[in-house]
This record gives C-alpha cells, structure tokens and sequence, in this order.
C-alpha cells in the first residue's frame, strides 16, 4: 500500500517538457493536447532553438531544467534529402544525438519521432516489428535509422516511436493535397503498389501525453504506432474523396514507376503495433475513423 501511495504522489511532480519541430504536423498536434496537462510544456522551432547547435540544447535544457524532450522535429522531404544529404543527416541524426547527450547529463528522458522508412528495402508480407533489422533505401531512411542508433548508444533513457504516412489539419500532407486535387481535377493517379497505414498526428500526441501523464517514462525501447489497419496511397485517396464529396473526380490506380523518384519507397511498412498496445494500456483507432475526425476538422476550419 505505502509503494502505491508513492507512485501516485510521484505522478504528479511537475515535469519540464520541451518539444522540439513544435510548427509541424505532431508538434502542432502536441500543443493541442498539451492543454490537458498539469506539466510545463515549452515548445520550440528552429526560430527559438537550434537542436543541431549542442551547446545551444544543453543551455536550454539546463537554464529551463528541461525533464523530457519530445523530439517531433525532422528533415521530411525524401526526395530532397538525396540531394542533400548533409542537411537531412545533420537534422534527422547529429540533432537526436545532440538532444540526447544533453539530456543523459540531466538523466533526462527522450520521446523521438522515427519512421517507417528505416524500413523498406525488404520484401515484408507481415507487419514489421521493433526488432527488426533496418533495410533503409535512400538518404532519409538511413539519416532516421542513424537518429535512432545514436540515441541508444548515447546512454539516455528513451523512446523511440516509428510512425508512418502522418496526416493532420496542419502543414502539408497527403490528405490536404488529395482534397485540393480531388476538387480540381477530373482525373488523379494513385499509386497502389505501396501499402502502408496512415497516422493521424493527434492519436499520435494523445499516446505522447498519455504515456508522460500516465509516468511511463521508464518502459524504454522502440515502439511502433499508426492507426490500426491497412492501404494502399490508392486506397487511402479513394477514402478521402470520398469522405470529401469530391464523386466527380476519377481516381486511377497505377505502379509506382508511373511516378518517378530519386528514392525508392518502401512498397510494404505496415508498422505492428502489438508493443505499444500492451506497454502502455492503450487502444489504437481504426485510420478510416480517424480520418473522419481529421476531414470534418478541415471542413470546419473553412
């Protein structure tokens, strides 16, 4: 009884929680939910912080007494980073070791963003799990798989959540694109060879703030979340038109060769999310009924 009592008052010391990238998709997303919480949040961009700067991380972790640093910052555009390299492997790997070197000194905790596209250059018929081995094939893919070995060897307490195909009323995605092209345009193509699942960002954040309010900090690992099931890009555009009204438009499936890219996608990063279900007692929403909230969101915003 006296270690339950502890646990619970201990659950409620305020935490500094800084988060990083907080102008995307999952940072905006963290503002959100944030509003629910007893902790101190600080959010950050690239204007307020610099995360590819250590001695300007290790000043704010230290003057602000920094606990936690979710890391939702990130070099995204895949096609770019083939050409810039250096930039996309400064954001995506120096950044992530730089968090985490500042946070060991602090016995700080790292919640870090990665991605489907560690994987990729293996041909998966079953949902990929946290232990196996990265197979990234292009510059992205290999800068997000480095983050991730640099945070575990830096010797910080972390977790680290892969995601995939994130979308939310925020920034650029794919779901704001296929509602503008479905309205304009009489006819699209769709790639159906890449299949995958769709994150909405606030079920993302929702897990983010569940695991700190809930004071799971110390169950560290990798984990995987999106949301429950899966598609094809193809399927996933049909969907959204769908749900948009957008009847007129004719949407085409077609090989991803169609489209040519500096990189190759992965065809299959179906993310098993068995993990994180039973670590840290939640329950995932079905993408279909997440992108429901997500596009009447949208339709009120107009």
């Amino acid at each position: 009884m006296q270690r339950d009592c502890l646990i619970i008052i201990r659950s409620f010391i305020k935490m500094n929680i800084l988060v990083t990238g907080a102008n995307g998709q999952l940072g905006s997303q963290m503002r959100v939910v944030a509003k629910e919480s007893g902790h101190n949040y600080i959010f950050t961009d690239v204007q307020e912080l610099d995360i590819t700067d250590y001695e300007a991380v290790c000043t704010m972790v230290e003057q602000s007494g920094i606990n936690v640093i979710v890391n939702c910052a990130g070099y995204t555009h895949v096609d770019n980073a083939e050409d810039d390299a250096k930039g996309c492997t400064l954001l995506n790997a120096t950044a992530c070791d730089n968090l985490a070197r500042a946070l060991q000194k602090v016995n700080g905790t790292l919640i870090h963003i990665s991605s489907d596209y560690v994987f990729g250059g293996g041909h998966y018929n079953l949902p990929c799990k946290e232990e196996q081995s990265g197979s990234p094939t292009g510059v992205y893919g290999f800068s997000k798989l480095r983050g991730e070995e640099a945070i575990k060897s830096s010797g910080v307490n972390y977790i680290i959540i892969r995601t995939s195909w994130m979308h939310s009323e925020f920034g650029k995605n794919f779901v704001k694109t296929m509602l503008r092209l479905t309205a304009e345009k009489e006819e699209v193509k769709v790639v159906f060879d890449q299949v995958g699942t769709p994150t909405y960002a606030y079920d993302l954040a929702k897990v983010i703030l569940h695991i700190i309010e809930t004071n799971q900090l110390n169950k560290k690992g990798i984990y995987h979340f999106s949301n429950e099931g899966v598609c094809s890009w193809y399927d996933f555009a049909k969907m959204i038109a769908q749900m948009a009204g957008h009847t007129e438009c004719n949407i085409l499936p077609c090989h991803s060769n169609e489209f040519p890219s500096k990189v190759i996608r992965p065809s299959y990063s179906v993310l098993d999310k068995t993990k994180i279900k039973e670590t840290f007692g939640i329950s995932i929403p079905y993408w279909v009924d997440s992108l429901r909230v997500c596009i009447d969101n949208l339709k009120v915003e107009k």
